[in-house]
């Protein structure tokens, strides 16, 4: 087999591979993947990694909210308290 031919096989099953792997997978029924969490060890760690690593991520967003929400009421609270005529008012 001379090289030109091997080149042209690795082109063509590269190219296949490259369809099957952009090939739009269909949607797995929800028990099906149950099944599969329950049954797989490997799949269950991998599924609850992912879970645990997408909680992680939500809570770390939820945090950096509630964070920013806090900072802006202090803000407005700091600014009501500088905010001249106040001083006189109370007088």
């Amino acid at each position: 087999m001379n090289r030109s031919h091997s080149l042209t096989r690795l082109r063509e099953r590269l190219t296949r591979l490259a369809r099957a792997l952009t090939r739009p997978r269909r949607p797995v029924p929800p028990l099906d993947e149950l099944v599969r969490i329950e049954t797989d060890p490997a799949y269950r760690a991998l599924f609850f990694a992912q879970l645990d690593a997408a909680l992680d991520e939500r809570h770390a967003a939820a945090q950096t909210a509630g964070v920013a929400d806090i900072e802006a009421a202090a803000e407005r609270l700091r600014a009501l308290v500088r905010s001249p005529g106040d001083h006189e008012r109370a007088a």
